[in-house]
């Protein structure tokens, strides 16, 4: 069996899995021992453990955890859940190997690489839950687009025919928005008023932005663009979003078009989960529940 597999024993092991991952993948197969499928996937889930040594891969029995399995509302065997941070990201319900090695993909990191987190406590980088085929940006310039926005190794977006645009982001799952990255050159090209809205059922339209109240409207200094700066949202009104909206109105420097290097957002998927939920919830230290 590989070193980053283990199959936990106690509920309690859970939590000190999840602190001592840091900032790796987790990857938890639950499972039962009267499960077909649970037994058919497990040579393939022990794989992915090789395969993907930088993760660690937990096994965790629902008859013996319940605790865990219950905090989790597992209902179906094998249901595999995606931890970051300490942070639930991802789920994937059935002995699917294809579908389970995707989401792993989705998720995981090489040894040494960076996924351009900022860090903030309880909270990860959401960029990989942006749905690209949900998103667009009106007013891009044709050589330089929204997607070369959201990576940061991807080039920047710049406007077209004026300085303004509407960015469009769509989330793979509701999440709770903690703070904007809004990387930019400094050369007066930086975005300066900006404008955030939420779960819009249709595309907003620049006359519909200009004159619409915001969720947040934010007067952006220099010193907010600059690369590792992260912006503050309000986040008791950023709690349940599965799209956002981003109404460029202006730019530093007054200059014709708006270039944005890098975005991103900070925040948390809406099933994250509080390791101080965790708590004995009866009964003495070796009394079963």
């Amino acid at each position: 069996m590989s070193g980053n597999l283990k199959v936990l024993n106690d509920d309690a092991e859970f939590q000190t899995e999840l602190n001592s991952a840091g900032s790796k993948l987790v990857v938890v197969d639950f499972f039962a021992t009267w499960c077909g499928p649970c037994h058919q996937i497990a040579p393939v889930f022990e794989g992915y453990a090789t395969k993907y040594s930088n993760a660690v891969f937990l096994k965790v029995d629902v008859d013996k955890l319940t605790v865990v399995t219950n905090r989790f509302n597992i209902t179906a065997m094998p249901t595999f859940t995606f931890f970051k941070n300490k942070v639930k990201v991802d789920e994937i319900k059935g002995a699917d190997p294809v579908a389970l090695e995707e989401k792993i993909k989705k998720h995981y990191q090489e040894p040494g690489e960076s996924d351009e987190t900022v860090e903030v406590k309880g909270h990860i980088d959401l960029s990989k839950m942006i749905q690209m085929n949900g998103s667009e940006c009106l007013n891009e310039s044709d050589d330089h687009t929204l997607k070369h926005a959201l990576s940061p190794k991807g080039g920047y977006l710049q406007s077209d025919c004026d300085e303004q645009l509407i960015i469009s982001l769509e989330f793979s799952q509701p999440v709770k928005l903690h703070s904007l990255k809004m990387y930019a050159p400094d050369d007066g090209t930086a975005p300066k008023t900006i404008k955030l809205f939420t779960n819009r059922p249709q595309t907003l339209d620049f006359d519909s932005a200009e004159s619409m109240d915001a969720i947040q409207k934010i007067q952006l200094t220099p010193d907010d663009v600059k690369e590792g700066t992260l912006i503050p949202l309000r986040y008791v009104k950023f709690q349940n979003v599965s799209s956002v909206s981003i109404f460029v109105n202006d730019n530093q420097g007054g200059e014709e078009t708006t270039v944005i290097n890098y975005l991103g957002f900070i925040g948390s998927p809406v099933m994250a989960t509080n390791m101080s939920d965790f708590k004995r919830v009866a009964g003495k230290k070796g009394e079963s529940h």
